[in-house]
């Protein structure tokens, strides 16, 4: 049971669950006083021991400040393991596979958009498909879907969505080259055909936002962005697919479990070695179901362009939009790290969490190399998003990772409980932000009170050092499915 966990302080921002029983390694949580009472009233801090029961891993069981309670996994999990002896656990991953954020940059002002910024809203959100079950306008044959899964946001760049600098501007140059299409299921292929180039539901979002703060002059110059100015953050991932990706392998996992005779506290951490042919599948599978994503927000990313020109009546070069980066926050990496003085191979399980190299790092962009890689949190509906950039204290401590967002409080059925839709539709809207989403409930399920204080997570990765503030944005307008 949670309370007979121990939780010792480090620091302001730093607590510790000591390894006891079967944890191979101790437990570290990222968080302040304040939001460790939320933590605390959910099962979160017990999975992060679970986690530390696992095969391979090295150093730190790891959770971000946005953790709450996820399946096998804590939403907001980090977890290294080492190629040879350690395990790939789906579940530290999640269902959205390559769920992530791309923030695109304007030239445009407040000024130039506030006349149109509802007729802006109203096309995007006819102009972007959204919603449960939604589909695009892209209609793949089985053939061109596995392009898409070997190749990705290069499918998509290929494929007119977009331009070859975009890529460049991707994490992982939106293409993971372990992917094989073999690995999938004949189920998965056929979920995936008609849902590329959809936004989705749920947390999934696409906002016009304004940079209303900077706090770091010399990057969020590097980065193209300054204050007064339009951008726009993208979030979604790899919709049905991935779902089914997941799914598929969780039953395979738990079987493999017996097969290998791998010990956990929780079925819902069903592992494979990663170096078992059920391991090599599902990373396989995995890395399909992340390129998937990454085309996806590509044709989003071209499709937005495109509505904001049409509506505004402007050219390219008067738009000034252009990708600054694409992030991923549901994915399992091999990476190198220094794990007890040597660098190794790892295998970086990120569920709810987001990469933060830093500077001088090669994996890093060359056009951000001098500062370090982009870090992208989104807010919700009501609340702002922040540009963070990484660190080198990340790379010692979390193998280059830190928080994704603001994290629920409230599970999405007790939201639709205490939320009225049409009150909270009316507060937005007095704050000067445009709702438009396909019905109450995901109004209802997302109100921003639904999770922590974007703001105070935030601070708490800030002031820990494992990732630095750079740009605060506000929404104008949300369109959610």
């Amino acid at each position: 049971m949670q309370n007979d966990l121990r939780i010792e302080k480090v620091d302001d921002y730093r607590w510790r669950i000591p390894k006891t029983g079967g944890m191979r390694v101790p437990g570290l949580l990222y968080t302040d006083e304040f939001l460790l009472k939320h933590i605390k009233l959910d099962q979160s801090p017990r999975q992060v021991a679970n986690v530390a029961h696992l095969p391979g891993i090295v150093k730190h069981s790891l959770a971000m400040p946005d953790m709450h309670w996820g399946y096998g996994f804590p939403i907001g999990g980090v977890a290294a393991t080492d190629l040879e002896t350690g395990v790939i656990s789906p579940g530290g991953v999640g269902y959205d596979i390559n769920c992530g954020c791309r923030l695109l940059r304007t030239d445009l002002t407040y000024e130039d958009v506030k006349p149109k910024i509802e007729e802006l809203a109203r096309n995007l959100f006819n102009d972007i498909p959204c919603g449960v079950g939604s589909t695009g306008v892209i209609k793949l044959s089985p053939q061109e879907e596995r392009k898409v899964l070997k190749e990705g946001a290069v499918w998509a760049v290929r494929s007119g969505y977009g331009d070859p600098e975009d890529l460049e501007r991707t994490e992982e140059g939106g293409r993971m080259e372990a992917a094989d299409p073999g690995a999938v299921s004949d189920r998965a292929i056929a979920r995936g055909r008609e849902q590329l180039g959809t936004l989705g539901s749920g947390n999934h979002f696409l906002e016009v936002d304004l940079v209303e703060q900077v706090y770091d002059e010399h990057v969020a110059n590097v980065f193209g962005i300054a204050v007064g100015t339009i951008a726009i953050l993208i979030h979604s991932g790899s919709r049905g697919f991935g779902y089914q990706v997941c799914d598929d392998y969780l039953h395979k996992m738990g079987k493999a479990v017996q097969k290998y005779n791998i010990s956990l506290p929780d079925r819902q951490l069903a592992s494979a070695p990663l170096q078992s042919p059920e391991g090599r599948a599902y990373f396989a599978a995995m890395a399909c179901a992340a390129n998937y994503a990454w085309a996806n927000r590509q044709c989003l990313m071209h499709w937005t362009r495109e509505t904001i020109q049409k509506t505004l009546g402007i050219s390219p070069a008067e738009l000034g939009l252009r990708l600054v980066y694409d992030v991923c926050h549901n994915i399992a990496k091999k990476e190198r790290h220094i794990v007890d003085g040597v660098e190794m191979q790892v295998c970086v399980h990120r569920k709810g969490a987001t990469r933060a190299f830093p500077a001088g790092h090669p994996e890093v962009p060359a056009c951000y190399r001098q500062v370090g890689q982009p870090v992208l949190i989104p807010g919700d509906m009501g609340t702002h998003s922040y540009v963070l950039v990484g660190t080198e204290l990340a790379m010692h401590e979390t193998f280059g990772s830190t928080c994704h967002g603001a994290g629920r409080v409230r599970s999405r059925s007790q939201s639709k409980k205490v939320t009225d839709s049409a009150a909270l539709l009316k507060e937005l809207e007095s704050k000067g932000i445009i709702i438009m989403a396909r019905g109450k409930r995901t109004i209802a399920e997302e109100a921003p009170e639904a999770y922590k204080d974007v703001d105070r997570v935030v601070n708490v990765v800030h002031n820990a050092g494992i990732s630095r503030r750079v740009a605060k944005l506000r929404p104008l307008c949300v369109i959610k499915g």
